[in-house]
């Protein structure tokens, strides 16, 4: 029985929390369209507004900030994948790893993980939390504001009380099948960005540690609608537009999951769904 008197039967609140605007897009723009297109209301919360992205060459208008650009893209991304509440945490973006950024005490690197939390939980206990999404342990990608979202989240869904807790990540070892294919026009766009070719071994996580693989192939256009909404970060020339639609189906139809505190058994199917945890305690 739904726990809410008000509410549909079966209904359930995913809230994705995210570092930057147009994270939510390229991570988990998908299920969080899967999501609401099924009747769940999806929730996403941003850590910062991505002061310290480079923006696309003339973008911005004669005298705007870049966070205010990316405030009103995240609005409009959130429209796209039918999100139902958007909030900012309140904190500033940190900047890649290493940089001066890193120092400044408003930045989301530098705050305190039980006071992020705590403004995180107060959101996750209004908005009811079923699910929430953060993402693996080293960001993904080792950037850290994406660190910082992982730790201030899994806080967070202690503080509240949400048990149901997915880690978005990128599938290393299908990362590597995909580049080791090299379609020609795979090989068009590598030749442009070279660095994709060599994600690292801190880029993802491997196979075998992923729990959940949820396919959102229905609703890959509108997730690259959803990317576009960021003009100022993704051009029409940047590397996720200019890839064919057929490679960009391959490497973002799937987006990959690990349940916080589970693990999956050699050979034993991904969970395709983050709500089954949330159903089998509303059957039990």
């Amino acid at each position: 029985m739904d726990r809410r008197p008000d509410s549909v039967a079966g209904v359930s609140t995913l809230v994705c929390f995210h570092a930057h605007p147009d994270d939510e897009s390229i991570a988990t723009g998908g299920v969080m369209a899967k999501s609401a297109a099924a009747g769940h209301r999806v929730v996403l919360v941003t850590a910062t507004k991505g002061e310290e992205g480079e923006p696309v060459p003339g973008v911005l208008g004669d005298g705007e900030a870049l966070w205010e650009r990316r405030e009103v893209e995240t609005h409009r991304s959130a429209e796209v994948l039918g999100v139902e509440r958007v909030e900012f945490l309140g904190y500033e973006d940190s900047g890649m790893m290493g940089e001066p950024t890193n120092e400044n005490p408003a930045c989301f690197w530098q705050a305190d993980v039980e006071v992020a939390a705590a403004r995180l939980a107060a959101i996750l206990r209004e908005v009811d939390a079923d699910v929430v999404t953060i993402y693996d342990d080293h960001g993904g990608y080792g950037h850290p504001d994406h660190i910082q979202v992982h730790r201030v989240g899994r806080r967070a869904a202690e503080m509240a009380g949400v048990d149901t807790v997915f880690e978005a990540t990128m599938n290393r070892t299908r990362i590597a099948q995909l580049l080791s294919e090299r379609t020609a026009e795979l090989e068009a766009v590598l030749e442009e960005n070279p660095d994709l070719e060599s994600p690292g071994a801190d880029f993802g996580t491997p196979e075998e540690f992923i729990t959940h693989a949820v396919d959102v192939s229905a609703f890959i256009d509108v997730k690259r609608q959803s990317m576009m909404c960021h003009e100022s970060q993704i051009s029409d020339e940047s590397f996720f537009m200019k890839m064919p639609l057929d490679a960009f189906a391959a490497a973002f139809g799937t987006e990959w999951f690990m349940r916080s505190g589970a693990s999956r058994a050699t050979g034993e199917p991904f969970g395709d769904t983050l709500f089954a945890a949330v159903v089998a305690d509303a059957d039990a």
